[in-house]
């Protein structure tokens, strides 16, 4: 990589990392720990990440995290320096940064958080990882850095009988991850002993394809490392691992592991790159894998990691036939999620393409790149507000201006601070549907909701709906700016996101957008109710029920439920500033079309099989207890014929859904 290139992103990566610390009134290494993490999250190298600083003599940490199924527990510690390029980040430096994340641990294990006020962020952290020291199989170490790291792999250790993996995202390594044009970094993977194979000739030179069979156990625990990144590029993939292991698939690993390869279809996977060996016999056999995908399969894999983490289920007799593709690394985004897409039609779930490329974020894209904020600074220069579909394109477009005056007229025009992402979005718009629980699942989490929900019905995307979206944007960043001022901490992304929901509930979607649009800003008015609500919504999701950890309380639907009883009532002055009429939810989040509502879908089903599905789950105890409530509201609001919320009933749809796959069936 080129010098000059590496120096580039550096002054684009500290230039938005100054200008979010400074908009959010919080420090630069915050910052950088967080612009970090929610790139690593969108990657799917992490989930449930919180951040939270702590340094005394032999420890310091930045955040911490659980992994995607609850079985790692991930520590991050942050090295930034002012001047990153002066000096490389030594092996011994790095080794000491890891050093203090395992005191950390032991120091948490041995009741650190008796010694630490509970009102602070810390003591969440340290009752987290206190718990967590019981329930999971391995610890992930990682050192964020501003600097180029001179090790970049570190060897695996043990604390206390739990496997400790060291990972370094220098740098370079942060340099690579955003310009590689894929969602994370390429998953290689060695075979040893190698994997016998059978070549199938193709007539294209863009592809070819073998057919092998793969051992179960090597499988699952391929899942165990790398989780959904292995589905990136499957349009299903994030669908497959929503719920709990597939029933017919967890009893045939229990009760007839031997029968797997002939009961079940197996995996499609694709690869950039199949390094082969010939065997003494002449028989090919695959060596390693480089960029792999798994594009139809999520469900099987999945399931085969939680027979085998949860079930404790011997995989040791289970193989799944594997058809591997090979396809050439410039074709990788045409042929990988047609063959994605074409595997996956023989079951009935509906296809949601996760990918940058689906119609709706292009037309977003297309639309917000001629589209002009209005100047409200003075200075008459209006302003686009820039949506990265795609990560990186943002850094691309300004290497593209190549001198320094170009680069500045880019910035001008495309202020680093109006620069939003897919995830961003899906934030936005959540938070204004009232559902705040979907966004504290982290930014992946709730986007899978989100485009699951914009799938169902699909919004008229026109520069309206663009305007609104951003509108959103622009007061969602307005009550983050109120929520740091009332000290939300590393809370506060939960604690912005129940505050909107709450103003969302209590104007019923009448703060006026279109105004908001206009000024680029929230109104004094508007800004002071927003002031008064926060610290009453922050007490609420600081005050977990049946002694739940924040972080995990805020993204249960009862958390909405306690803050949506919060008393407060919108001012009259602010009153005199909404909007006559509700803003369209379904227009918003998904809905101008004129496909079936679920509302619509729900009323469908009889009151008597919601009333079901409540029984059910209680002898099972197979759906969340929130689920298990919604289904009962749903049967008695159907009796007495009263409307189903549309957010409420996607919710229903979807307990409904898992009751489904988990064994529920509706009386004839």
């Amino acid at each position: 990589m080129a010098e000059s290139d590496l120096a580039e992103f550096l002054r684009s990566l500290i230039a938005d990392v100054q200008a979010t610390a400074d908009a959010e009134g919080t420090t630069t290494p915050e910052a950088f720990t967080r612009r970090v993490l929610e790139d690593l999250e969108q990657a799917g190298v992490v989930s449930n990440t919180f951040t939270a600083y702590h340094k005394m003599h032999g420890h310091e940490v930045h955040g911490y995290g659980i992994g995607e199924s609850g079985e790692s527990l991930d520590l991050f510690v942050t090295d930034y320096q002012l001047e990153p390029l002066e000096a490389k980040l030594t092996k011994a430096q790095a080794a000491t940064f890891f050093k203090r994340l395992l005191v950390f641990v032991a120091r948490c294990r041995d009741g650190l958080r008796q010694h630490i006020d509970q009102s602070f962020d810390v003591y969440d952290m340290c009752v987290a990882v206190e718990k967590a020291l019981g329930e999971v199989q391995r610890i992930r170490l990682f050192l964020l850095s501003d600097r180029v790291c001179s090790v970049t792999e570190v060897p695996a250790s043990d604390f206390g009988g739990l496997p400790v993996t060291h990972e370094v995202w220098d740098l370079a390594r942060l340099h690579r991850h955003a310009t590689s044009g894929a969602l994370g970094e390429p998953i290689v993977v060695p075979f040893t002993p190698p994997l016998p194979c059978v070549s199938v000739p193709s007539p294209e030179e863009d592809h070819s394809v073998v057919l092998a069979v793969i051992p179960g156990g090597l499988l699952a625990e391929l899942y165990a490392e790398y989780g959904t990144r292995l589905l990136e590029l499957n349009v299903r993939s994030f669908l497959q691992t929503r719920g709990a292991v597939n029933r017919g698939i967890r009893e045939t690993l229990l009760n007839a592991p031997g029968r797997f390869l002939a009961y079940n279809n197996g995996i499609t996977a694709t690869a950039s790159k199949v390094d082969f060996i010939t065997g003494p016999a002449g028989q090919p056999s695959i060596s390693r894998v480089h960029g792999l995908q798994i594009v139809n399969g999520g469900q099987t894999t999945a399931s085969l990691h939680y027979a085998a983490s949860r079930d404790k289920a011997d995989l040791s007799h289970v193989t799944v036939q594997m058809k591997l593709t090979e396809v050439a690394p410039d074709r990788l985004a045409e042929i990988v999620p047609k063959i994605s897409e074409y595997s996956n039609t023989q079951n009935r779930v509906t296809q949601v393409d996760f990918s940058s490329n689906h119609e709706y974020h292009v037309e977003v894209q297309r639309i917000t790149r001629s589209l002009w904020a209005p100047a409200v600074d003075g200075s008459g220069q209006e302003t686009h507000w820039f949506y990265e579909r795609a990560r990186g394109q943002y850094a691309d477009e300004l290497a593209k201006a190549r001198t320094p005056a170009r680069q500045r007229h880019f910035k001008m025009l495309n202020p680093t601070r109006q620069k939003f992402t897919k995830t961003d979005l899906a934030k936005f718009v959540h938070s204004w549907n009232q559902l705040p629980y979907y966004v504290s699942r982290g930014g992946q989490k709730n986007f899978v909701e989100f485009m699951i929900n914009l799938d169902k019905a699909p919004p008229q995307v026109d520069v309206q709906y663009c305007q609104r979206v951003i509108a959103m944007g622009v007061l969602f960043k307005a009550v983050d700016r109120i929520a740091a001022f009332h000290k939300a901490g590393s809370l506060k992304s939960m604690i912005t996101t129940y505050t909107v929901a709450r103003l969302s509930l209590a104007t019923d979607r009448c703060v006026d957008l279109d105004r908001v649009w206009r000024e680029q800003g929230i109104s004094p008015v508007l800004e002071a109710a927003v002031n008064d609500l926060c610290p009453r919504v922050m007490a609420a999701v600081t005050t977990p029920l049946d002694g739940n950890h924040v972080g995990e309380w805020a993204k249960k639907a009862a958390c909405w439920d306690a803050v949506s009883r919060v008393l407060w009532k919108v001012p009259r002055a602010l009153t005199v500033e909404l909007s006559k009429q509700p803003l369209d939810e379904a227009a918003l989040a998904g809905g101008a079309g004129g496909e079936e509502s679920a509302g619509e879908e729900v009323a469908l089903i009889a009151a008597e099989e919601w009333y079901a599905i409540e029984q059910w789950a209680k002898e099972t105890r197979n759906l969340e207890p929130w689920q298990r409530q919604l289904a009962h509201i749903v049967g008695r609001r159907l009796e007495l014929e009263q409307k189903i919320a549309e957010a409420q009933a996607i919710q229903a749809l979807h307990a409904r859904s898992e009751a489904l796959s988990l064994g529920f069936t509706p009386d004839p």
